[in-house]
């Protein structure tokens, strides 16, 4: 199972709408995990350069780096978060509302199939150090390998795009007890990727997210929401009635749901007012 915390008004926008919203990475909770990855593979790759006393392109690479870090937003990655941890109290105060909120348990194997060619689920990987990374090597020897850095600069491109991609699936190591998972899109790279964003209005800001159908994406695989659907966990200080919920489900045409709720063992102390 893979968990998904979260508060009840977006509880309702994945069951009874059955949308799922992916957001930008950079809006998460570690707000630099991107940037300190790219600044990881650039301080390992001029390393290695720096070795071989190459100057002139320790400069056009510092250059080049600084420069996609200055348009990261260009870059941004698009997620949905999950867990492999049921119950967590840890999980519960960091995306479920303080404990106020709600989990909802969905099977691995079946979203893996669903998101098939329309997002891609990763395990997220914690690390600090950068230098064993296998792009490090790929960006020193392309870079080495030329005579001007301009004349590998399509390679290099290449190659900081992967980055980008794969900087979506990273935080730093203080984060290694979530065991993360993500579900993720980079529309900048993704020619094919159908969905048109979305925007969500509040009092104090507007917010650029990608909406995945979660019905259409299940009945390309014939099953219902409810097969993906595994359990749904009332958060350890939640006022949430329980009946309530089980009517809310029957209504939303998920009557099958009422009996894989489950209330949250978490003792969480409740927030102080």
């Amino acid at each position: 199972m893979l968990y998904h915390y979260t508060d009840f008004a977006a509880f309702d926008g994945i069951i009874r709408c059955a949308e799922l919203r992916l957001n930008n990475i950079l809006n998460m909770n570690d707000a630099s995990e991107m940037r300190l990855f790219m600044n990881g593979i650039c301080t390992a790759v001029i390393e290695r350069l720096s070795l071989d006393n190459e100057y002139d392109k320790i400069r056009k690479t510092e250059a080049f780096f600084q420069k996609e870090l200055a348009a990261e937003f260009h870059y941004s990655s698009y997620a949905a978060c999950f867990s492999k941890y049921r119950d967590d109290a840890a999980q519960w105060e960091r995306y479920g509302h303080f404990g106020q909120g709600v989990c909802i348990a969905v099977h691995e194997r079946l979203m893996q199939q669903m998101v098939s060619g329309i997002a891609c689920l990763q395990e997220v990987y914690y690390q600090a150090d950068m230098r064993e990374h296998p792009l490090v090597n790929e960006f020193y020897q392309t870079i080495k390998n030329s005579k001007k850095f301009s004349d590998r600069l399509s390679q290099i491109q290449n190659l900081m795009n992967d980055a980008w991609v794969q900087s979506a699936a990273f935080k730093h190591p203080s984060f290694a007890s979530e065991r993360e998972f993500r579900l993720v899109v980079s529309p900048f790279i993704s020619n094919e990727f159908a969905v048109e964003p979305k925007y969500h209005v509040t009092m104090d800001r507007i917010k650029k997210y990608y909406p995945l159908d979660l019905n259409r994406m299940c009945g390309k695989l014939n099953m219902h929401l409810s097969d993906l659907v595994g359990e749904i966990i009332i958060g350890p200080t939640s006022s949430q009635s329980l009946p309530i919920l089980q009517d809310y489900l029957a209504d939303c045409g998920l009557n099958v749901l009422k009996d894989r709720i489950s209330l949250s063992e978490c003792p969480l102390r409740k927030p102080t007012s």
